[in-house]
Order: C-alpha cells, then structure tokens, then sequence
C-alpha cells in the first residue's frame, strides 16, 4: 500500500532555553527534537497522512529518543537507521521577545552522511504518492547529497509520485552561491515549489508571485506557494492565482516550525485533491497555528484542530 508522503533528512535534539534573550546568558534549556523535515513529517502525521521519514541517527540516547518520538506520532521509522559511529546532532536556539530567533547548530558528522546513493532504501520511495525534499538536507553535505537527492527523486517519479521542494535555504550551512547552484539542479524534478520570499529572492532574484511563476515554468514546476508569513500566502497552480491574508496568533512566542507546518498542510490539501484557495488557508492557518506555541513542533495542530478554528467545526470544552 502506498504511503501518503515520504520525506528525507536530518533530525537533531533541539535545546530550547528557559527565558528569552541572547543564548549567552541562558543557563537552562529544555531538550526537544526538531529539524525541518522531521517537522513536516510530524505535521502530516498529526493532519493523518500516512507519513514515512528516511533518516539515520546516532546509537545513543538522544537519537533513541528522536525515533521513538516520531514513531509516537504515527511516522514510519522503519526506514530510520539508528548508527554507532555518529553522535545525533544538536541544535541551541535563542528566542527573543517578538518569537524571532537564530539557531546554532552543532552538526558536523551528522549521521546522515552515511546515506548515499549506494546505501539509498528505494522501496519506500517506489510506494508513495508525494516525495517531499527540503534544502537543508542537501546543504549538509551538497556534494553528496544532491546527487543522492535527484536519484531518489527520480525513482519516487518514476513511480508516479509528486515531488515537493522546500528551499528552506539555510546560510549556516552553505553560502548563497551553493544553496543556488545546488538547489537549481533540483527543480527540473520538482511539482510543487514551497518557498518563503527571502529564498525567492536569493534563488530566482525575485518574490514577485507573476515573475516567479513564469521564472518557475520552464522547470516544469506545476504549484508554487509563496510564504510570506504575516503577510499571507501567495499559490499558483493551472492558471489559477490566489492571496490569502494572514491569520494572525493571539501572540507570535516562536516562529521556528512554521513553514514546515505550512508545507505539511499545503500537501494534505493537494494530496485530498482540494481547490487551490482552500488549500493555502489551511496552510496558513497551520503556520498561524505553529507560532503561538513554544518549540519547533508542538504546535503542529491533529486536524481536528483545523478545522475548529476554520470553523467548520465545533470545539467542546468541557
């Protein structure tokens, strides 16, 4: 039976501090997982997606923790190898008082340069419907990673499945000229572009939604969503073009996770074969949903949720 959405990359245990301001003067943090595809993977398995997540991880007990915390969810980990000779990668986050923040990573060695094209499990990539990628699995290692990223994608293809892309182009890791050559070579592959207007800018020199549409066409890519956070949502698809404003959280308390929330909504509403403009406002509303909530995932909402606060759903408190 086929999965509704496959996903490749990185996790890491995420340390968040116990107040906000600048990480030197924080003396505790609280220990969570995070990276970006490990988020959307969480996200599609909470809106009930059938989710598989190909990964490795350190033999230790922070990696042990990383599975059993996405196997928890629902996720497939059968797929999430975990390996003696690696330590699982660490990331410290710094939050300010607006939700903002930097990270810092601590990923050198991470245990997924031990996946490769020759050790690459094909099987789940030839039964699934969507193949979702993101840029910051290919910046740990570009050299390696981008060839191994268009040989699963071109098998996922090759078997009928979808192929999203989220830039998610992180500076830490590769400059502005890798992350462009790198991720230029994706997108003849790619279906369904979900990009942020900063990466607009640093990929196509643009955020305009028109020009980037037709700056898109010759790839091939089919859907563009356009994330412009508290601005809304710009998505194309099949000549239809469509803004939703933002929905804005009672309070924004961390920003980390909303795009990958969004991502994961966005493809639920395209694998349910839903309208464009019903898509992008659940979408958004994911994202909204994701920021009033500390950590990189705890505020991915099951969509129950949702659909309560898209109101077409009661909420019974008590």
């Amino acid at each position: 039976m086929k999965k509704d959405v496959i996903t490749i990359g990185d996790a890491m245990i995420t340390f968040d501090p116990s107040h906000n301001g600048p990480m030197r003067f924080a003396s505790s943090f609280e220990r969570k997982a995070g990276g970006a595809e490990f988020n959307f993977a969480i996200g599609c398995a909470r809106l009930g997606l059938s989710t598989g997540w190909i990964s490795r991880l350190g033999n230790d007990e922070f990696g042990k923790f990383i599975r059993n915390f996405a196997r928890g969810e629902g996720v497939d980990v059968s797929r999430v190898q975990l390996l003696d000779d690696y330590s699982t990668s660490l990331n410290f986050k710094e939050i300010r008082a607006d939700g903002s923040g930097r990270t810092f990573y601590y990923r050198d060695r991470s245990p997924t340069e031990a996946l490769s094209e020759a050790t690459l499990d094909e099987e789940p990539l030839r039964h699934c419907k969507l193949f979702h990628v993101t840029g910051v699995f290919a910046a740990i290692d570009p050299d390696k990673n981008i060839p191994l990223l268009k040989r699963a994608i071109t098998i996922a293809k090759d078997h009928g499945a979808a192929i999203s892309l989220d830039p998610n182009i992180r500076l830490k890791l590769w400059s502005q000229k890798q992350a462009k050559m790198g991720l230029t070579e994706l997108l003849p592959y790619v279906d369904v572009l979900l990009i942020g207007e900063e990466e607009a800018d640093l990929l196509f020199d643009t955020h305009d939604p028109d020009e980037l549409v037709q700056t898109c066409k010759p790839y091939g890519i089919s859907t563009v969503a356009i994330k412009k956070g508290e601005k809304g949502a710009t998505a194309y698809q099949q000549g239809e073009m469509i803004q939703v404003e933002a929905v804005s959280p009672k309070k924004v308390v961390d920003t980390v996770g909303a795009g990958d929330g969004f991502d994961a909504g966005f493809v639920y509403g395209l694998l349910k074969g839903w309208p464009l403009e019903r898509t992008v406002q659940f979408a958004n509303i994911i994202g909204s949903m994701v920021v009033s909530v500390y950590g990189d995932n705890e505020g991915l909402p099951e969509l129950e949720d949702v659909l309560v606060k898209l109101g077409e759903r009661e909420f019974i408190e008590r």
